[in-house]
């Protein structure tokens, strides 16, 4: 009896693992983020964060905003909370002003690959610019 029920408990907390592997930072598709609520930014890209920019209530309902989205489509890969386990850059570590939101939204938009393969998805056409930068906006947020 003890060795079965050694054996369904071990069968049961692999499968809890399996599970939380991967279902753990979400879906792996990108998933498109409400911005209801800010400032459109039009057909134009911006170089700096606007929000950060405006501050205010646009930048705290930025980041509220943000806050969903990096959970959504970069958490996976960046970390819970912007802290990276070591698979994709930290980015709590990238450059702030306009140096640090020229190179975000770059990245973001058309992603980055080596060797021809992909190892951050472009996100243009996915995510709007206004999430973009709602993301960016949360990202500044997180402490070192």
């Amino acid at each position: 009896m003890r060795l079965r029920y050694a054996t369904v408990t071990l069968a049961l907390l692999s499968a809890v693992g399996v599970i939380t592997a991967v279902y753990g930072h979400g879906d792996v598709a990108p998933q498109p983020v409400d911005t209801t609520g800010l400032d459109k930014l039009g057909d134009g890209w911006r170089e700096e964060n606007p929000y950060r920019l405006s501050g205010g209530d646009q930048y705290q309902l930025a980041i509220k905003i943000g806050t969903s989205g990096y959970s959504q489509n970069c958490a996976r890969c960046h970390g819970l909370e912007v802290i990276s386990g070591g698979i994709a850059p930290d980015l709590r570590y990238l450059e702030t002003g306009i140096d640090g939101d020229k190179w975000f939204i770059n990245r973001i938009r058309h992603g980055y690959s080596q060797d021809g393969a992909y190892k951050m998805p472009p996100f243009e056409g996915v995510l709007s610019q206004e999430a973009m930068w709602a993301i960016r906006s949360y990202v500044e947020t997180r402490p070192e």
